[in-house]
């Protein structure tokens, strides 16, 4: 197991390095430059990039901006909050802990509502149960977030005054539930029906049928037996699911005025500000590369017939 995880974490940081690579060379490679507007003459722009070190060669910017990202700089923004460092963009200024503590909660109700209604699904299938939940899904799974995000604004902020229309910085419960109902329904009606897929696999096992055999209620055999090799689909979608909720849910920080990560990406995108968009690119392709290592390490512990590396048993 130590040998398995040490050998991940090598490939991650050079999985890292080639994403840090590849993004800074695309974003390089498009026209123009940040400091373009219309009052800006090329003399003002070639001082600005001299400033910044945007006038050296790329290869000399990329290890610059290499060396610096493992000593914790990312450079400093060069339009949105000028001359600020983007790590105390990100995490100081409570953008990521807003995004991430939203994120948190929207995969928690994803997980504990989606996984039941899956093996709720598998238990009556065939079922008018099994027939409502498996239209709910895919209704779910066919709504973009933006649709879901405008109906609970209008209906539950504003025509039943129940919830506050814009969250903000999420200081109060109520600010919570439109934003993380509108961020995990998606992913809730997912994991609903990739368990339930899952369970009407495990249950046709050898081992169910001896179950069967040996007198077990199917309650019990579902919940308890099947659920646990039933769950091995689900570990696998949580793992990028969970970054990208994290740090993608652009679309219902703006919808509700969240100010996190997310919306703050978009705005950095649409003003050119090269490092908060290699800042925020970078993180979320670490929380990638984390979740991914912690979903295979989650494998063994849900399954111990899994094999990490060969020769482990």
């Amino acid at each position: 197991m130590l040998s398995y995880v040490a050998k991940r974490i090598g490939v991650s940081v050079l999985t890292l390095l080639l994403i840090i690579c590849i993004t800074f060379l695309l974003m390089n490679a498009v026209p123009g430059s940040p400091f373009m507007t219309e009052k800006s003459t090329p003399e003002m722009i070639a001082m600005a990039e001299a400033k910044y070190g945007l006038d050296k060669p790329l290869i000399v910017q990329l290890w610059n901006y290499i060396k610096g990202y493992f000593q914790g700089d990312m450079g400093v923004s060069l339009k949105m909050q000028k001359g600020t460092d983007v790590t105390t963009i990100i995490f100081r200024e409570g953008k990521f802990v807003l995004s991430f503590k939203l994120g948190v909660w929207a995969v928690l109700l994803a997980v504990i509502v989606g996984v039941p209604l899956g093996c709720i699904a598998a238990y009556n299938r065939g079922s008018w149960i099994d027939s409502v939940l498996r239209v709910m899904t895919t209704v779910g799974v066919a709504i973009p977030s933006f649709v879901l995000c405008s109906l609970l604004l209008i209906y539950c902020g504003v025509k039943w005054e129940l919830l506050p229309v814009i969250s903000g910085s999420l200081t109060d419960w109520k600010a919570y539930i439109a934003p993380v109902i509108g961020l995990s329904f998606y992913p809730m009606c997912y994991i609903a029906k990739l368990t339930r897929t899952s369970m009407l696999d495990a249950i046709n096992q050898d081992y169910i049928r001896t179950a069967r055999a040996k007198g077990l209620k199917t309650g019990r055999i579902i919940f308890k037996h099947a659920l646990r090799n039933c769950l091995i689909p689900v570990i696998t979608y949580l793992g990028p699911m969970t970054a990208g909720i994290i740090t993608g849910g652009f679309v219902v920080e703006q919808t509700f005025q969240i100010p996190g990560l997310g919306k703050y990406f978009i705005s950095s995108i649409l003003n050119r500000d090269y490092p908060i968009i290699m800042g925020t690119t970078v993180v979320l392709a670490a929380l990638v590369i984390m979740m991914n290592l912690i979903v295979d390490i989650t494998y063994k512990l849900v399954d111990p017939r899994i094999s990490l590396i060969k020769g482990d048993s």
